[in-house]
């Protein structure tokens, strides 16, 4: 299916694409990731307000534009986000999805260019000097990474083609949802200079309010504002590193991807939890989340940790080391609840909990330890096996038959996921 056939919601009108000699920084950005790929296999919801985020005490991990009408936005208490929009759709987050959708596209990137800097899940900066011979021009480029993101993956994003980093940036912001825009080298100042001061990196709500005090309020007021005058008032590297950004200087190069330190996954309780039953059946959902995740990335670990956040927000963790790199769902839940056991804390009450592994390595790398308990074809082997029906009827399709709805649960959130 084509894109045109696949995308019924036109992004911006566009226009000519400008001139592109020397844009060859690209910034690609998912529109409403994790909600468009919800809406993937849920066509029925498109065109409506959806919203990602889980129980009353979470936060919206991502809403779609329809919801964001409302006010809705990422990060926001779901109690607010409900009352902002009450008609919503609200879905559990998918994480096994993303991380699939998310390598998929970022496997498109590097069919383009090895030269690929991912900055989360859905966003990347691309340096396409390399390809421009092979593939055209850089506003070519961007409009075939568009295409193959719609193509291949169902979802939509948004591309900013500059000269730089920052103003790439800038530009996929501008161009949302679904559209390219681009800045050509000498239209940067005049691209930049009407934006207001918070555009700029480093412009937290602080310095804001210290750039307002001196009567700076867009970029082109900083960029003719001498240098040593912004120094004075905001520091060194503060009034130096602003003041080089409003007149589009940025020589930050694309970064190729560093390998992940770590991986995990941590949940928050609907209500605050004392039972100990409840917490290891959590640790259990937590540790084949994790795993996932890990064999999704082609990677294992051996350190495992737990953190424990308890009512008061008073928060620990413990890790352990293992002997051998593993990937392998019972061995990381094994771990977690010997560490959670360990610390004997009985009635307390627990708001969120973690699992997370660490000393990473790619698989291939790891050497593969059987436990001496372990059958011919034992836990590794049924881990491959829910990976690839997860694959095929999607995640979650196979669980650990303790997480099967039917077993009774002293916790608001287990019950509503479960159901």
């Amino acid at each position: 299916m084509s894109r045109s056939q696949q995308l019924d919601r036109p992004g911006p009108p566009s226009g000519p694409p400008g001139d592109d000699t020397g844009c060859t920084m690209l910034h690609v950005d998912m529109d409403a990731f994790y909600a468009s790929c919800e809406l993937i296999s849920r066509p029925e919801l498109v065109g409506t307000p959806v919203i990602i985020g889980g129980g009353s005490r979470s936060v919206v991990l991502s809403a779609t534009y329809e919801a964001r009408a409302y006010g809705v936005h990422s990060a926001m208490p779901m109690t607010r986000a409900r009352r902002l929009c009450p008609q919503a759709t609200v879905v559990e987050p998918s994480h096994g999805l993303y991380s699939t959708v998310s390598a998929g596209v970022m496997e498109i990137f590097r069919s383009i260019t090895p030269m690929v800097e991912p900055l989360s899940l859905d966003e990347a900066f691309l340096d396409v000097s390399g390809a421009v011979r092979r593939l055209g021009r850089p506003a070519q480029i961007g409009q075939l990474i568009r295409d193959r993101v719609a193509d291949e993956q169902g979802i939509t994003c948004s591309v900013g083609v500059a000269s730089t980093k920052f103003v790439a940036k800038l530009a996929s912001t501008r161009s949302k949802p679904d559209g390219l825009l681009v800045v050509p080298a000498a239209g940067v100042v005049a691209f930049l200079h009407p934006l207001p001061v918070g555009a700029l990196w480093g412009v937290g709500e602080k310095t804001e309010k210290e750039l307002t005090r001196l009567g700076l309020h867009t970029v082109g007021d900083i960029a003719n504002t001498p240098a040593q005058t912004l120094v004075r008032a905001l520091g060194q590297a503060s009034g130096s590193h602003l003041h080089a950004l409003s007149w589009g200087r940025d020589e930050r190069r694309v970064v190729p991807h560093e390998p992940d330190k770590s991986i995990g996954a941590e949940e928050t309780f609907g209500r605050d939890v004392d039972d100990p039953d409840v917490v290891r059946r959590e640790l259990l959902r937590l540790a084949e989340r994790t795993a996932g995740r890990l064999r999704t990335a082609g990677l294992a670990g051996r350190t495992v940790s737990v953190k424990i956040r308890f009512a008061d927000f008073t928060t620990i963790t413990r890790a352990k080391t293992l002997r051998h790199h593993t990937d392998v769902s019972r061995e990381i839940f094994d771990t977690a609840r010997e560490l959670y056991d360990r610390l004997g804390l009985q009635r307390a009450r627990i708001r969120l909990v973690g699992v997370r592994l660490e000393g990473l390595v790619p698989t291939a790398e790891a050497p593969i330890q059987a436990r001496l308990d372990e059958p011919e074809h034992g836990w590794r082997d049924a881990d491959r096996a829910v990976d690839r029906a997860s694959a095929r009827f999607g995640a979650g399709s196979v669980r650990p038959a303790s997480l099967m709805p039917d077993r009774p649960s002293g916790s608001q959130r287990d019950r509503r996921e479960l159901s």
